[in-house]
């Protein structure tokens, strides 16, 4: 199999070791690589965002334990801690325009982009801004839900919404690149998402000391090498 020149080093590393790997299975992790090196090194330049991921990362996990025994907790968790920091990085701190490191366009990334993109992100989010509003002023979702009692069902309430925008938003993703791009696409895209923030945390986990040192762009030599 002949990869491309700035193939993900862990693709490469499965295209060339012979292993006992089944080939669906070494096609789904080199997939699943792929991804992962393309969103690090088109869409997380900005130390600051790479901070900020790693926040969302580490609320993502306490979420992640929440879930278990409280799922309408973890949701405000996940949407309020983690998602605000996470997408604060991409709207505010990371650079648009063309990238010189990649050498590629703004455009072309956001036509590339596996996963919601910064337009599919703002319809995702515009949503999720409506919710509190819907539910305060029709606590009952319009005779879908009974309402809930004073301000803690209101909570209670909005995050068992949030969990199932969360949850729809995902499936539906996952869905259409199964369907317009393939199953594996879509899978791995499943798989990278569930498994962002233990990524995340072994990625950035030094970035805030680069940003410490005053270090505002990721130089990403192994981009440039690879």
């Amino acid at each position: 199999m002949r990869l491309a020149d700035d193939a993900p080093p862990l693709a490469q590393r499965l295209c060339h070791q012979e292993t006992a790997l089944p080939s669906a299975l070494q096609a789904f992790l080199q997939e699943l690589a792929t991804q992962r090196w393309d969103d690090h090194r088109y869409y997380h330049q900005s130390r600051i965002n790479q901070t900020l991921h790693l926040i969302s990362a580490l609320s993502f996990l306490v979420a992640y334990g929440v879930l278990f025994f409280d799922p309408a907790l973890a949701a405000l968790i996940g949407w309020l801690v983690s998602m605000v920091t996470r997408q604060t990085g991409h709207y505010l701190f990371e650079p648009r325009g063309f990238d010189a490191l990649n050498q590629v366009s703004d455009e072309y990334k956001e036509r590339v982009k596996v996963g919601y993109n910064m337009q599919r992100k703002t319809l995702l989010l515009s949503v999720w801004v409506l919710l509190p509003a819907t539910l305060w002023f029709e606590p009952a979702l319009f005779g879908l839900i009974e309402p809930g009692e004073g301000t803690a069902g209101f909570w209670h309430h909005l995050g068992l919404a949030w969990l199932a925008l969360g949850v729809t938003g995902f499936a539906l993703r996952v869905l259409y690149l199964c369907i317009k791009r393939s199953p594996l696409t879509g899978l791995a895209w499943m798989t990278k998402i569930l498994t962002d923030p233990f990524h995340d945390v072994v990625l950035y986990h030094k970035s805030p000391l680069a940003l410490l040192r005053g270090e505002l762009i990721d130089p990403m030599p192994h981009v440039r090498h690879s």
